[in-house]
């Protein structure tokens, strides 16, 4: 052969090899079904399973008694009730036909694959910042699914919100989609923190107030808030030292958030069920890198709090009274608690919330924290709402809030009657 038409022949060869037509037979793996590529398909569903998780998809997307993501959970709001819809690969009732464009398009622009505008109670106005590469992944994981043939449920919201159609409205005015980019000024760490706190995990979701358009407060991001119709109070994730996180470490949230519990309080009621189904299982430094960004936040601007009712000497020398013989045994008569298993009553945010449904609710109905991987057999609180009275237990919850450097300030009956009739709704 010529030399130049040796070296012709050489480049067209370089030119088809490069084009990936070149198959030499018997020594090369086709690069869509090989091994590398079935190890690339298996690790990108593990990773959306973890992102899964981490966004507690399956908390609105299966029903309690349901198969996994196939939809129907009631999710109520002040608006009506909304219903999660089935996301399993099915091909009729579930996203079996979308593709990961469409898919992407209901987590960054909030509409579905026909181009409908989806209700906030998806918190696409949160989603919005998840990376696309978390999108892929997260449609990777929900392709892998048993598909389950279940039709979705239609919302059953008052009128005029069920009219779809005033959703562009609401959007113009408080939704602008865009995925969040780091700070180079700040951490890895403190970046990734900030991705899962106000992406993936749509932490703002609850513990931001809304106005009355069911909007989040972005004048209050983070401030604390009653949920609405749960009628359950999501405290401040910011550095307030009475009702905040001020007085928490990063180490602290972390524990919280994998285990339920920390030296500070424990996770009840919606939170409870957030740790058990979602972040205990992040990674400890997914766990630490949330507890750096929040606190990193300042300690306000704070929630808009109601003036705090004053105590009477009286109504506390009774709750006290109360509080020796209830509660003392297990938190202590200074309200330090005992370890991990009675979390400390002084400085606690539960208690010392704005709100104090909380407080009012674990006195009347007890509980456990959430039994984790880290803490599978929790202490409990057994229920006083049967044998106190709603004017003992407004006593036993003033002392609380009010004692050993809580300054929250008083509870009423009224106050207790409410939280009955919402614990008995809910």
């Amino acid at each position: 052969m010529k030399p130049m038409k040796k070296v012709l022949w050489v480049l067209l060869l370089a030119a088809v090899a490069a084009a990936g037509g070149l198959y030499w037979a018997g020594t090369r793996d086709d690069a869509s079904t090989g091994p590398a590529a079935a190890a690339d398909a298996a690790t990108l569903v593990e990773r959306g399973r973890y992102l899964a998780l981490a966004g507690n998809c399956m908390a609105c997307h299966t029903s309690r008694g349901g198969k996994a993501l196939a939809g129907g959970t009631p999710i109520p709001t002040p608006f009506g009730t909304v219903y999660g819809p089935n996301i399993t690969p099915d091909e009729q009732t579930g996203i079996g036909a979308w593709t990961a464009d469409d898919f992407w398009q209901a987590l960054h622009n909030g509409k579905s694959r026909d181009g409908t505008l989806l209700y906030p109670a998806f918190p696409y106005t949160e989603y919005t910042r998840i990376t696309r590469a978390d999108s892929d992944a997260l449609y990777a994981y929900l392709r892998s699914v048993p598909p389950v043939s279940q039709p979705s449920r239609p919302p059953e919201l008052d009128f005029p919100y069920d009219r779809r159609a005033l959703l562009a409205a609401w959007r113009a005015l408080y939704f602008k989609p865009g995925v969040q980019d780091d700070d180079a000024g700040q951490s890895v760490q403190w970046n990734r923190g900030r991705y899962l706190v106000e992406g993936l995990g749509h932490c703002a979701a609850c513990h931001t107030p809304r106005n009355g358009m069911g909007a989040l407060r972005s004048d209050q991001s983070l401030a604390g808030g009653v949920i609405p119709v749960l009628d359950w109070y999501a405290p401040p994730l910011t550095n307030d030292m009475q009702t905040g996180l001020g007085r928490w470490s990063a180490e602290d949230i972390a524990a919280l958030l994998k285990t339920g519990i920390s030296r500070h309080s424990s996770a009840s009621g919606p939170m409870a069920e957030v740790v058990l189904g979602s972040t205990q299982h992040l990674s400890d430094g997914d766990a630490l890198a949330i507890g750096v960004y929040l606190k990193s936040l300042p300690a306000g601007p704070a929630a808009a709090d109601p003036p705090k009712a004053a105590v009477s000497p009286a109504a506390m020398e009774l709750g006290g009274k109360l509080y020796r013989q209830q509660c003392a045994q297990c938190h202590q008569p200074a309200g330090e608690g005992s370890g991990a298993a009675w979390p400390a009553l002084a400085g606690n945010p539960t208690v010392t919330a704005p709100s104090p449904v909380n407080a009012i609710r674990m006195v009347l109905d007890g509980g456990y924290a959430p039994a984790t991987a880290a803490n599978p057999r929790p202490h409990g609180m057994p229920p006083f709402g049967q044998s106190l009275n709603d004017g003992d237990v407004a006593m036993l919850v003033s002392y609380i809030r009010n004692s050993w450097g809580n300054e929250a300030g008083g509870v009423t009956p009224l106050e207790v009657k409410r939280a009955r009739a919402a614990s008995t709704r809910n």
